[in-house]
């Protein structure tokens, strides 16, 4: 078996890794091959691999991407050197370009409360109350698209399925985890409370009428299945274009929205940083930039010397 294909069944093994992660390694470790044509492993150098990295920065290649690359074939190289394959790992000290920093985007509070904002008339039907609820709990509580979408309906442990996360209505928190297997807690606000109790009722009795359904699932499609990741993907956008919202509204919108709202409010980062399950301080920080952004504009709108002064 050719080493590349030793080294993707390790991961999968040893390492669990899933389909969709091994295929990201294989794409990476096919180009490395190509590039490396007939030369041993053992005949690289650091100095191939930088010309690599420059030559991919140059056909456009994001920097993300090509970090991404990196990771690939260093873990390639680590793992022929445990099996004496090569001596040294030619992709250990070769960086990736600097990434541009990229400030999150996130709605206004005007425009937050009109996308959560069912109106006086309140919203009626299976999928209706079922959105209503989703995009409240997202702006209340700051949740990562995936652990959303894994709620359960509350916390079960029976026939093999053992809760990763769920509502937790009586001390009014959902329990998630997060990246890395990280359990937090977080609070849920009143308004997404009322919202999910209608829907948890609209819920209870499509199941009373149709067992076969999704029994654990917090958010479940019509079908009874559990509402994928892409499914609410394309409601939030729906409900957006509905409701008036002029943007791009995806569920890390309302994740950010929910950052810096609260920070504007609270200026408590340490708070937000666990809200967020962000292991460094450092990833939440770059809402302190996003809240200077909305300050400088209100400078520059009201302040009778700053007007035209700042690029």
């Amino acid at each position: 078996m050719p080493p590349i294909e030793r080294y993707l069944q390790r991961l999968e093994v040893e390492r669990g890794y899933s389909p969709r992660t091994l295929d990201g390694y294989r794409r990476e470790l096919a180009t490395l091959a190509a590039l490396a044509g007939d030369r041993d492993w053992s005949g690289l150098v650091a100095a191939d691999v930088r010309r690599w990295v420059a030559q991919a920065a140059r056909e456009g290649l994001a920097p993300a991407s090509i970090a991404r690359r990196l990771s690939a074939w260093r873990g390639f190289f680590d793992w022929l050197a445990t099996q004496g394959a090569i001596t040294a790992n030619p992709a250990r000290g070769v960086r990736a370009p600097r990434r541009g920093r990229r400030l999150p985007k996130a709605l206004g509070p005007d425009l937050a409360m009109r996308l959560v904002d069912a109106g006086a008339e309140g919203v009626a039907g299976f999928e209706a109350v079922r959105d209503q609820a989703l995009v409240e709990l997202f702006y209340s509580s700051g949740l990562r698209l995936s652990e959303l979408t894994g709620l359960d309906a509350c916390y079960v442990e029976r026939d093999g399925h053992v809760s990763k996360g769920w509502l937790a209505r009586d001390e009014a928190e959902v329990l998630v985890t997060g990246k890395g297997g990280k359990r937090r807690t977080v609070p849920v606000g009143a308004k997404a409370l009322e919202a999910l109790d209608v829907w948890c009722a609209v819920r209870a009795a499509w199941l009373a009428v149709h067992p076969q359904g999704e029994r654990h699932a917090l958010f479940i499609t019509r079908r009874g299945t559990r509402l994928s990741n892409r499914a609410v993907q394309l409601r939030l956008r729906e409900l957006a274009i509905a409701r008036g919202i002029p943007a791009n509204v995806h569920p890390h919108v309302l994740r950010h929205s929910f950052a810096s709202h609260l920070l504007q409010s609270s200026g408590d980062l340490r708070a937000v940083q666990e809200l967020l399950g962000h292991a460094s301080i450092a990833t939440t920080q770059v809402y302190t930039s996003l809240d200077f952004q909305r300050l400088a504009a209100v400078y520059d709108a009201a302040h009778p010397r700053a007007r035209g002064k700042r690029g």
